[in-house]
């Protein structure tokens, strides 16, 4: 193996993790097995560089490094997957490219470095920053979602207890009603007239 291998990982893990795959859960042993993997090739990549030299060993280095981070970081969000854990997977890589960019950039020298390093630190800030801006909009929704259902929740049962009280209102009306026009007769006509209406509003 070698350091294109785990990049290829790297890539196969990031497919997955935008494709959808987040969504579906894994098991303990799931993620320990590839936790495992990412650690071979990560050291399989690193034993590569071994046969290179000053600042394409460090380049090598670099990449290996970045793609077990990266790697790291987007099972760890496929495994427990949350608006944070996205942002961390995307910021992984943002750090990733910007450790190799800048050691390609020492093979230059004065302004063409420094402006070498300026733009990588520019395309990092840029990755995080849009990388936060999703995370926070994800947030947002959700919390708005959440702020919503439990509006209309709240909505559905006042809009309950207001049916039940005017139904409560109306019920005592119209046993009201009931009584005033028991109140035309007398004697027995009177009292047969006043429980039937209380059985028909259910009183005593």
């Amino acid at each position: 193996m070698n350091k294109l291998s785990i990049t290829a990982m790297a890539i196969a893990i990031a497919l997955a993790y935008s494709s959808g795959a987040i969504a579906q859960t894994m098991s303990k042993d799931e993620y320990k097995s590839a936790r495992d993997r990412i650690a071979v090739e990560h050291k399989s990549a690193t034993a590569a560089c071994g046969s290179l030299s000053g600042n394409a060993k460090d380049i090598c280095k670099a990449e290996a490094g970045g793609n077990e981070k990266v790697a790291k970081a987007e099972l760890e969000a496929r495994y427990k997957p949350s608006a944070d854990a996205r942002y961390k997977a995307r910021a992984a890589r943002a750090e990733a490219d910007y450790a190799v960019a800048r050691e390609k950039c020492d093979d230059m020298a004065g302004n063409v470095k420094d402006v070498c390093l300026k733009e990588a630190k520019a395309a990092e800030i840029a990755t995080k920053a849009d990388a936060k801006a999703q995370m926070t909009s994800a947030d947002a929704n959700q919390k708005a979602a959440e702020t919503s259902a439990t509006a209309r929740n709240k909505a559905n049962e006042t809009g309950a207890n207001a049916r039940k009280d005017a139904a409560s209102d109306k019920r005592e009306a119209d046993y009201a009603v009931a009584k005033e026009k028991c109140d035309a007769f007398a004697g027995d006509a009177k009292n047969h007239c006043m429980n039937e209406a209380k059985a028909r509003f259910g009183r005593s």
